[in-house]
């Protein structure tokens, strides 16, 4: 038995409008459906994956513990996307980075993503490089996360810890190792979605997960053909139901 990373939701006060901006930035489909707006990976990256926008959220209050980086190809590729990021709306922010090569910017909504310098590691991804985890302890959190994404575990310097795809495609799964305790009674902006495989139980699977350190959420979700829990750092996200 196991889960696979399928989406990153957003919390969102306009989902169309930020929708459109991830669109165009990352050069994604956009695809409604049951009642949301999805921003497709092309299925040529050879990966099931989506951002999701729909779950309503109200004004963003505090700096997120989810943020996503973005690849570039070269130096000039770079300074291209941050262009393409400011012509649609985003702006730099400073969150205390310093002089570092990568440029940290926020959304329409001020949801942070950085443009990253050229990284070999990252060559191969496409215009996601990785999905960020601010963690306590990121070698714990990888630990439940990639038995819950089904991703093979990579350590970096400095205790940060990524997971990749076996397959090796699409974008890591990073955990940025010594950040603060999750805010109590607090919700994240972004929340990851996994999914059992076709054949696959899902009650099973989330009883696998609270096994490895998840529990069941209550957030007033009242009947939803998902199971919403919270990682071993108190981070949401939510289990659905096999395809």
């Amino acid at each position: 038995m196991a889960t696979r990373l399928v989406n990153v939701i957003f919390g969102t006060t306009d989902p169309g409008a930020l929708a459109e901006f991830w669109s165009k930035l990352l050069g994604w489909e956009v695809v409604a459906e049951h009642g949301e707006i999805d921003v497709r990976a092309p299925s040529s990256q050879g990966w099931e994956f989506d951002l999701v926008f729909g779950e309503e959220a109200g004004a963003k209050t505090a700096p997120n513990r989810i943020h996503l980086d973005l690849a570039s190809a070269s130096l000039d590729d770079q300074a291209a996307i941050i262009e393409r990021a400011r012509a649609l709306g985003a702006e730099p922010v400073d969150i205390g980075q310093r002089d570092v090569p990568w440029e940290v910017m926020v959304d329409l909504e001020g949801n942070e993503f950085c443009v990253l310098e050229p990284r070999e590691v990252y060559s191969d991804t496409g215009a996601l490089a990785a999905i960020v985890v601010n963690a306590q302890d990121a070698g714990e959190l990888a630990g439940f996360w990639s038995e819950a994404a089904g991703f093979r575990r990579s350590d970096k310097p400095a205790g940060d810890v990524g997971l990749r795809a076996p397959n090796g495609r699409g974008p890591w799964l990073e955990f940025q190792h010594g950040h603060a305790a999750k805010a109590a009674r607090s919700r994240n902006r972004l929340h990851l979605d996994v999914r059992p495989f076709a054949g696959d139980d899902q009650a099973a699977e989330v009883a696998r997960l609270c096994r490895l350190g998840a529990r069941k959420l209550d957030i007033g979700q009242t009947d939803v053909p998902w199971e919403v829990m919270a990682d071993p750092e108190d981070n949401e996200f939510c289990v659905l139901s096999p395809r």
